[in-house]
């Protein structure tokens, strides 16, 4: 559905989009698939018609890793691929906050790098008693201008968002539901995100976007303030030799 690569599952139930991150045996690492498809899924979800609401979830014991490393490694590299993805990012980025199809982000397992800043950019989520939030991108080398520091500072407060960016700390789900990254901290995600997102769709449609479209265009602004800046800062940061070393060193521990 919406023409996705495999690492992307859509599948529709009535006016219903579950939207599943589909590379298991990876932990739903971001790959360049992966990534080129999240850029082309929010717009296609909203020219959707027959779409009322939509589930984003991760398939086996993880929501996102992030990155995949050689992916990573890749993008030091490949000034073409590079250019590319942050392009991606970009319009993930804005994409997410200008669809017009509420998303609830059901968080089964670890939502880490980019896979932090989608549940980030959804509208309501439900968090697994065992999953955690992180955003390492200093961690490795990156300025994450995909990642929480673009969103996290209308979530909590300044203070925190700056903790978090630039340690990379893990964030448990009772501390995310505590400082304000996750509305319910529950035993099944998928089937609290599921019952949320039927109730909505059964809403009157028009209202129902038009106060989502009113309550992101604070988050659109803020982002946009930003992003030009961020875009330029993660594209430097991919070409540092801290960035290199680091990824090489992952890599290797990794094989």
């Amino acid at each position: 559905m919406y023409d996705m690569p495999e690492e992307i599952d859509v599948v529709a139930d009535g006016s219903l989009r579950i939207i599943t991150l589909n590379r298991p045996e990876a932990l739903n690492a971001v790959n360049d698939p992966l990534h080129a498809g999240l850029a082309r899924l929010w717009t296609r979800l909203g020219e959707d018609q027959d779409a009322r609401a939509a589930v984003l979830t991760g398939a086996g014991k993880a929501f996102s890793a992030g990155g995949d490393f050689a992916y990573l490694q890749e993008l030091s590299q490949d000034a073409a691929l590079r250019a590319k993805t942050i392009a991606h990012g970009r319009e993930i980025v804005l994409g997410m906050a200008r669809c017009r199809v509420p998303v609830v982000a059901a968080v089964n397992g670890p939502a880490v790098g980019l896979g932090c800043s989608l549940v980030a950019l959804s509208d309501i989520v439900y968090i697994a008693e065992t999953a955690y939030f992180a955003d390492p991108h200093v961690q490795v080398g990156l300025v994450a201008a995909d990642g929480g520091p673009l969103t996290w500072p209308l979530q909590m407060s300044l203070l925190l968002a700056k903790e978090y960016s630039l340690t990379g700390a893990k964030i448990s789900a009772q501390r995310a539901y505590e400082i304000g990254l996750a509305n319910h901290v529950v035993a099944d995600p998928m089937a609290e995100a599921l019952a949320a997102a039927k109730k909505i769709s059964e809403l009157p449609k028009q209202a129902v976007e038009s106060t989502k479209r009113m309550l992101n265009i604070h988050l659109e602004r803020a982002v946009l303030a930003s992003l030009d800046y961020a875009n330029v800062a993660e594209d430097q940061s991919f070409q540092t030799e801290d960035f290199r070393a680091i990824v090489t060193r992952l890599n290797a521990k990794k094989n």
